[in-house]
């Protein structure tokens, strides 16, 4: 008697093309293209895990560059007084107050201009 493996194919295939749902044209449907396409989304949803920590340090430093400006200071010079003053505060905490909170955004910027200045 022989082992017939049409089941263990079907439920491979049906599992691959329920996680390609959704994806465009023979990608979703065709099982060599879906499994190519499905590789190709693991390696890139790698990188992209890696990306957004490099996109969202990008925004919150334009914030905190943006928030620095408009009190007529540069963004560098606002984080080097930080650092001479010995305040040690990472730039997703700064760009929240700089949002939510101006008045203590305020006082960290007048602190940092006077270690500038030491």
């Amino acid at each position: 008697m022989r082992v017939k493996s049409a089941s263990a194919s079907d439920r491979k295939r049906k599992k691959l093309f329920s996680i390609t749902k959704g994806y465009w044209g023979r990608r979703k449907n065709v099982f060599r293209r879906a499994k190519e396409a499905y590789l190709k989304a693991l390696s890139r949803a790698y990188g992209d895990r890696k990306r957004k920590k490099r996109d969202y340090r990008r925004l919150w430093i334009t914030r905190i560059s943006a928030a620095t400006r408009a009190e007529g200071m540069s963004y560098s010079a606002f984080m080097n007084g930080l650092k001479k003053a010995g305040i040690v505060m990472n730039r997703k905490m700064l760009s929240e107050l700089a949002i939510h909170d101006m008045e203590a955004f305020r006082a960290l910027m007048a602190q940092a201009k006077i270690a500038q200045n030491q």
